[in-house]
């Protein structure tokens, strides 16, 4: 494995684990909706998402210039955000730098992996279409 891979999986495992943390995760949202670009592989597009809020503002730059740094909550993220990415073939991007680099990933693998670790730490984060964390990865283990 070469280190860029390495480095991308390290970014994204920071990701879940401070999503699952902090119970949120940030976008950045302009008058006209979200930031979002073209997606290198077979997804539609990709929305960036970041752990914390200056991240986000280093990103709101060029195509994004205007955009501001907003908070999403995370059961919001997970129930309705990657379930509709998914609905829609978009990925989610992962802590992207200025530059636009980072990682890619499917909105379904995103959620149950945020998921997973909050299973883990035994948090206790509730949702409105499900009765507990448990239920949640049922539910998107049998679709």
């Amino acid at each position: 494995m070469d280190q860029e891979t390495e480095a991308f999986k390290a970014v994204y495992k920071t990701f879940v684990e401070k999503a699952a943390a902090n119970r949120s995760v940030w976008g950045l949202k302009g008058k006209g909706g979200w930031a979002n670009a073209d997606a290198s592989g077979e997804a539609d597009a990709v929305i960036p998402f970041w752990n914390d809020r200056a991240q986000a503002k280093a990103c709101a730059r060029d195509d994004w210039k205007g955009f501001l740094p907003t908070e999403i909550f995370l059961a919001d993220f997970l129930e309705n955000w990657c379930m509709e990415m998914a609905e829609n073939d978009t990925q989610a991007g992962i802590n992207w730098n200025a530059q636009m680099q980072g990682v890619e990933v499917d909105a379904i693998d995103l959620a149950m992996d945020i998921l997973n670790r909050l299973n883990e730490v035994n948090s206790g984060i509730t949702f409105s279409g499900y009765s507990s964390i448990k239920d949640f990865i049922s539910n998107i283990s049998e679709e």
